[in-house]
């Protein structure tokens, strides 16, 4: 599959993959800060983003999609950080792949199976047709009633697109997205793998998606894993404590 993807910088090469409804414009502002250290490559996972649509959604398959990739484009081994599900994405390919990765960043996931937590998500995006949108603020109105955070809004409609007729279409694979969304909160790695190399865990002090429990369960996969807790900031780490978060992974990195 040839993912979609954007480079930024020199050195040696950090690959970074995106969450659940995300893309790689959402890491863009982090990158060019590392691209003075590395080469940056940010990557549209399977049906995200401008990569390809497929039929099945599971994170052995996003792995070895990511695998491919970077034998595409010549890259041996690399720095990769992931956030989110691209964090179970890239501990996924940690595991599978480890001569692949040199070090780990996993910014706010552990590897365990997680609840359902995106009703409101779906029901929100479900209530869109985009051919019959006029613009995005039509979008965002037909949207409220369903997702009252304005900043989640604003982040989902980022994967709408011009249509080449009328109207607007969804970049993501939507329904893909909806049918598969167990394999999505299912754990990664299976008894027995491991990734010994260096691995730092990030999280936000706000947020709920790593707790203190789940540290042993980290150390079995990743018998290296060091933890840092962002304080202030919730799930988004990125987008809530940008500077905090481009230091530590530099810090790391270096």
């Amino acid at each position: 599959m040839q993912l979609n993807h954007k480079t930024f910088g020199s050195g040696p090469p950090l690959v970074i993959l995106h969450g659940l409804f995300g893309n790689l414009d959402n890491w863009q502002t982090l990158a060019r800060k590392w691209a003075e250290h590395f080469t940056v490559v940010l990557v549209d996972l399977r049906n995200h983003g401008r990569s390809p649509h497929a039929d099945e959604m599971t994170y052995p398959l996003m792995a070895h999609d990511v695998a491919e990739f970077l034998e595409g484009q010549g890259i041996d081994a690399c720095y990769m950080l992931g956030h989110s599900m691209g964090g179970k994405v890239a501990m996924q390919a940690a595991l599978s792949y480890p001569t692949l990765v040199t070090k780990l960043v996993v910014v706010d996931m552990a590897p365990r199976q997680y609840g359902h937590g995106h009703a409101d998500v779906f029901a929100a995006l479900h209530a869109l047709d985009p051919a019959t949108l006029e613009d995005r603020r039509d979008a965002d109105e037909r949207m409220k009633p369903h997702m009252e955070d304005a900043g989640v809004r604003m982040f989902l409609l980022k994967n709408l697109a011009r249509a080449d007729e009328a109207g607007f279409r969804w970049r993501m694979n939507l329904a893909v997205l909806d049918r598969d969304y167990e394999n999505l909160i299912a754990p990664v790695g299976t008894m027995g793998q491991s990734f010994t190399g260096p691995a730092l865990f990030i999280r936000g002090g706000k947020s709920g998606y790593v707790t203190d429990d789940d540290w042993p369960g980290i150390l079995d996969f990743f018998p290296g894993a060091k933890l840092a807790t962002v304080e202030g900031a919730g799930h988004w780490v990125h987008a809530e404590r940008p500077r905090e978060l481009e230091e530590l992974v530099r810090g790391f990195l270096k």
